[in-house]
């Protein structure tokens, strides 16, 4: 999480912005499962299995990654992990990294990167790490 999180700090400083947005999100994710797989990891695989039967539960952080980051999303605030608003505002991160991360014409500049890579250190780093 840690090297992510350097890396995106580097890229927002080289101005190298979809990078930063992409690598500030898959730090975002780790520290989440991390929590996850230490703290929550029943109710996780309870939830997950209530939304698709065929959820093979998690043993690993790496069994999480199994799952795809909006329905991950989703299941945290199922079982309280996140609230509805922190929700809503890491599925915009998560539109954001996903632009930014295939080939498209989208453009950003440093105020949109800083504030996406705030809303993950205020919601997810400062709370989860």
């Amino acid at each position: 999480t840690q090297q992510f999180v350097e890396e995106a700090i580097l890229c927002f400083e080289t101005r190298q912005y979809r990078a930063a947005v992409v690598l500030a999100w898959v730090g975002a994710v780790s520290v989440l499962q991390n929590y996850i797989h230490t703290n929550a990891l029943a109710a996780f695989n309870a939830e997950a299995l209530r939304r698709d039967v065929k959820w093979k539960p998690a043993k690993t952080v790496d069994d999480l990654g199994r799952m795809k980051e909006h329905d991950f999303l989703d299941v945290l605030e199922s079982i309280s992990v996140l609230g509805k608003n922190v929700k809503q505002e890491l599925h915009k991160c998560l539109q954001l990294r996903n632009g930014c991360g295939h080939p498209n014409s989208l453009q950003i500049a440093d105020h949109k990167v800083s504030a996406h890579i705030e809303d993950l250190i205020l919601n997810v780093f400062a709370k989860y790490s």
